[in-house]
């Protein structure tokens, strides 16, 4: 028993150190857990804002009538809520929600025929509730696809026993909707003997005595093919050959078909004529028109052959007059042939007054690009000044030992001549005057011994740096912001060009001592504005 109580507060003490010293380790391994935590914290503050678009080739490119769908993601920054925004470049049919998702289905008329493609820029932005953001721009390439022409019904070709019979196929009823040219195309096991059918649609048939009669006693349809160019697209057609003893005028078929057109000041009219005569071709005397409004030219009307014509017309942006915003007048097609028969057609054109919008993009260009300009030339000539006031205040910086050498007096004490005493080990002169008096002068800089001060260059210089971030800042904001046409038409744009340009009209030309006629070496093309302005968008 005793022996047990003598050894119990020795295993007392074992335990309470051993506590101890899990304690302890444990602070420690909690320390190092917190300085990786932490650590781990300020590498994802450290991570900017970042757009992430579908990483597959060709995903931007596509076609009419194809549907594109994506997610735009955002990685980094400091925020968790990412809201996303189309703030430029949007066109009818494009939905781009707040969270990311676009889709898009451009129609078939987006692209030009004889342009191929078309490729657009849209700004996406994202931005979370700490109001960090970015932004990019994004190019979208569509590509033409090309649809077969569309044919109609025909009216019937009513022949003639003995005579050359021509027909031609009414192009109003034969349609291209991506307003290719057509050609046709003869189907030769469904063609009678001795008939031909030309690339422009006209069946020309000379019916023999057998052909006539079988002809007589049951209608034939004679079969082709519509084929357009240069894709080659085919669709087939067909029209029903009968015998008729009538005797028809001719008359007019016009793409498109309608009685009424409204066009915008600049717009080209364009409108094919194709003339019909029972009798054939060499039947047919003038095609002409008759125009309500003076203004319209005779030369309009071009001859592609006896039967095929073009009305080819583009009225001035000063057709319109003022006060006047649209102008509505009637012109009268006429065909006829030479028994003096004679079929009309009157069309009704809306002409509205428009701007020219390509002039007036190509002037809001030139502004946008001019005062870029001046800016790039400004920066260019303050960074040669800063340079070179850095030399100088280099130069000034190293100083020039000057002595001066003094008479001094105290009450009656009369001059003597000075006696100069190096001090060891440092760069003072002591003047020593009569015995009494010490006076130490350091020395100067080379500026203030010539009669210039240190100070006035310091405020140049920090003057012209403060102008020349100035300006960067001010140039990049400016450069990005109306990067498009589209944000450059906006009414704000000349107003913040204008603040732009009187930026760059410093106050303080007299205290720079900038050169009134320096000339910039370098040529301001859109490499050097690129350079300087990283968002600069040159119109190509």
């Amino acid at each position: 028993m005793t022996c047990f109580l003598r050894v119990a507060p020795l295993m007392k003490k074992s335990i309470l150190l051993f506590s101890a010293i899990i304690v302890f380790n444990a602070n420690v391994y909690a320390q190092d857990t917190t300085a990786e935590a932490g650590s781990l914290v300020l590498q994802t503050v450290a991570t900017p804002l970042k757009l992430s678009f579908p990483d597959k080739p060709g995903w931007n490119v596509l076609k009419e009538g194809q549907k594109l769908e994506f997610d735009v993601k955002a990685s980094g920054g400091t925020g968790n809520k990412i809201v996303f925004a189309l703030p430029q470049g949007r066109i009818d049919g494009i939905t781009f929600d707040s969270l990311g998702h676009f889709s898009w289905t451009p129609s078939y008329d987006f692209v030009d025929r004889l342009g191929g493609g078309r490729t657009i820029q849209l700004l996406f932005e994202a931005r979370n509730e700490k109001d960090e953001s970015v932004r990019q721009v994004v190019d979208f390439t569509v590509e033409h696809v090309n649809r077969p022409p569309v044919i109609g019904e025909l009216k019937p070709f009513y022949v003639r026993y003995n005579t050359q019979n021509t027909y031609t196929i009414e192009s109003s009823v034969v349609k291209d909707e991506d307003n290719d040219p057509v050609a046709f195309v003869p189907i030769m096991d469904a063609m009678p003997e001795g008939a031909k059918l030309s690339a422009q649609g006209e069946f020309t048939w000379k019916p023999s005595l057998t052909q006539y009669n079988d002809l007589r006693e049951k209608p034939i349809f004679i079969e082709f093919y519509v084929e357009d160019q240069p894709a080659k697209a085919r669709t087939k057609g067909s029209f029903k050959v009968a015998v008729t003893q009538q005797d028809l005028p001719p008359s007019i078929q016009m793409i498109p078909s309608q009685k009424r057109f409204v066009y915008k000041e600049g717009a080209t009219i364009d409108l094919m004529f194709q003339l019909y005569d029972p009798n054939g071709e060499n039947n047919l005397a003038s095609f002409n028109f008759i125009s309500g409004n003076a203004d319209v030219p005779a030369s309009a009307l071009v001859k592609n052959t006896p039967s095929q014509y073009e009305f080819i017309w583009k009225p001035g942006y000063d057709f319109v007059k003022d006060p006047l915003d649209s102008l509505s007048f009637d012109i009268t097609f006429f065909v006829m042939d030479k028994s003096n028969k004679r079929e009309e057609r009157t069309v009704t054109f809306t002409i509205l007054e428009a701007v020219n919008e390509a002039e007036i993009d190509q002037k809001l260009y030139n502004e946008y690009r001019s005062a870029l300009v001046r800016a790039w030339d400004l920066m260019e000539q303050l960074k040669q000044a800063e340079d070179d006031l850095k030399k100088k205040y280099k130069r000034a910086k190293k100083g020039k030992k000057g002595r001066s050498l003094t008479n001094a007096s105290l009450g009656a004490v009369t001059g003597i001549s000075p006696v100069v005493v190096e001090e060891p080990a440092t760069s003072k002169k002591i003047t020593t005057v009569g015995g009494t008096m010490v006076m130490t002068i350091g020395t100067l800089e080379a500026t203030e011994v010539i009669g210039r001060s240190t100070k006035d260059l310091i405020e140049r210089l920090n003057y012209i740096m403060e102008k020349r971030n100035e300006l960067q800042t001010k140039g990049d904001v400016f450069a990005r912001k109306y990067a498009l046409k589209s944000s450059r038409r906006k009414p704000e744009f000349m107003k913040d060009a204008d603040e732009f340009v009187a930026l760059m009209n410093l106050k303080g030309l007299v205290a720079l001592e900038l050169d009134a006629t320096w000339q910039n070496k370098s040529k301001p093309t859109d490499q050097n504005i690129s350079k300087t302005f990283k968002d600069f968008s040159p119109d190509n």
